[in-house]
């Protein structure tokens, strides 16, 4: 008896053996994304000019055409999945997002836990004060107060300053950031030279203009780690539309200046 349970086991277990090397490779990302003919793009649409809500509350601004662009080359819906600065990578990370395209800056900390496509926008970063205060160097801002969005490379940037001792207040994201701009809550921000713009067009009475350059940044693509196929045909797509010039024009349209040179090839 205790010799033929010995036999059924060996030929169960050889039986699980064939079955396990029988099953088809977990599907990857790009599988999974052509099979359901949608992908989800994490997107912050309340970041103007890039991401914002029009007249008819329908998504705009230049993320969302570039991945609108993305989603019809690719013949697949589009899903936009809302965020904020501090929840972009947590989206992909967790699954609840395929890709990110919201003014995703490329740096070494993030590329630690996320991978990047090729860049396919740039950002240019900014202490933005308002403009009848006399900032000209990281001296004149003692005693002010400086406003960022939460999670953002412009927070990482100022909080690791230690010797500038600076004062900071921190938001939630950018449209509650430059909601405290607009009224008066603070007189100073970092973030990129756009939306620094866009607070004298919210309140011509507070007019900011940059002060004090930060950095400029690569925007790319953001996607969870492990997907090689997906990060490919990613980077095969922006190679396209910066050759064919979609990509220059989606910037242009909405920021008023074309891609740095050395993009446009």
């Amino acid at each position: 008896m205790i010799g033929n349970r010995k036999i059924l086991s060996s030929a169960l277990a050889a039986c699980c053996l064939v079955l396990l090397a029988a099953r088809p490779a977990q599907a990857d990302l790009l599988d999974a994304i052509t099979q359901a003919k949608k992908i989800r793009i994490s997107t912050d649409l309340a970041i103007p000019p890039s991401g914002m809500m029009d007249s008819s509350m329908k998504p705009t601004g230049s993320d969302v055409e570039v991945a609108q662009l993305l989603a019809k080359d690719w013949g697949l819906e589009l899903e936009f999945i809302q965020t904020t600065g501090a929840t972009r990578i947590p989206n992909v990370q967790t699954g609840k997002a395929d890709i990110i395209i919201s003014t995703l800056s490329v740096t070494p900390e993030r590329a630690k836990v996320i991978d990047f496509s090729k860049r396919y926008a740039t950002l240019q970063s900014d202490i933005g004060c308002l403009k009848s205060l006399n900032v000209k160097d990281w001296p004149d801002l003692k005693d002010k107060t400086v406003g960022v969005s939460r999670g953002t490379t412009q927070d990482t940037m100022l909080s690791n300053m230690k010797d500038k001792e600076l004062k900071i207040a921190r938001y939630d994201d950018d449209a509650t950031e430059v909601t405290a701009a607009v009224s008066g809550q603070v007189d100073c921000v970092g973030t990129s030279a756009t939306i620094i713009n866009q607070i004298g067009v919210k309140n011509p009475a507070r007019i900011f203009e940059s002060k004090i350059p930060l950095a400029s940044f690569d925007l790319a693509i953001g996607l969870k780690k492990g997907e090689p196929r997906l990060l490919d045909k990613l980077n095969a797509w922006i190679t396209e539309n910066v050759k064919n010039g979609k990509l220059n024009a989606i910037y242009k349209k909405f920021h008023g200046v074309e891609l740095p040179p050395d993009m446009r090839g």
